[in-house]
């Protein structure tokens, strides 16, 4: 697991050891971060379920502002602070022990681009899509990583499906405002 592009990039992340954190693999990566390219420069970025806190690293180093990382396992914001120090991006980093839905009830933001990226078939996508509305940018994208198998609503609250992108098991699902529908 590396960094892909931008300024750290081929940094070689820590991740935990076990099975308790899947990460996303480089080729879903890389893909991924293809497909939002344009939207990174700048972005105030939400790294929810941050596991290692990889993909809101990737958006650091390709030019988003700030990175905000939540996950409620010690172990994983142990590594996503690790990482961050690899990088060297402590100063545009914010790391936030917790619960997923307690920090989004919370309403921060606003927010550019969110990363859901949780443990698969929990409904945690479903749950915290149906949060994410009070913190989100007027043009925000959301992308939420599943098994390709999970199901996920067309519409929540605000959002809107935008796109999907199978890569074998993996599915990414892309969501913006209904005003952004294309």
């Amino acid at each position: 697991m590396r960094i892909i592009a931008g300024s750290a990039r081929g940094r070689k992340l820590f991740s935990p050891e076990g099975m308790d954190v899947r990460p996303t693999t480089d080729k879903v990566k890389e893909s991924l971060f293809n497909i939002i390219q344009f939207e990174i420069p700048g972005a105030r970025v939400l790294d929810l379920f941050s596991g290692t806190g990889q993909l809101g690293l990737e958006a650091l180093s390709r030019g988003a502002a700030e990175a905000v990382f939540v996950d409620a396992s010690g172990k994983s914001l142990a590594t996503v602070k690790k990482n961050v120090a690899l990088c060297g991006f402590g100063d545009r980093s914010r790391l936030v022990s917790g619960d997923a839905f307690a920090y989004l009830a919370r309403g921060e933001g606003p927010f550019d681009l969110v990363f859901l990226d949780p443990p698969y078939h929990k409904g945690l996508c479903d749950r915290a899509l149906a949060l994410l509305s009070p913190c989100l940018g007027e043009q925000a994208a959301v992308i939420c990583e599943t098994q390709a198998d999970e199901a996920l609503p067309e519409r929540c609250g605000e959002l809107v499906l935008h796109r999907e992108y199978r890569y074998s098991a993996i599915m990414l699902r892309v969501y913006r405002r209904k005003e952004r529908e294309e």
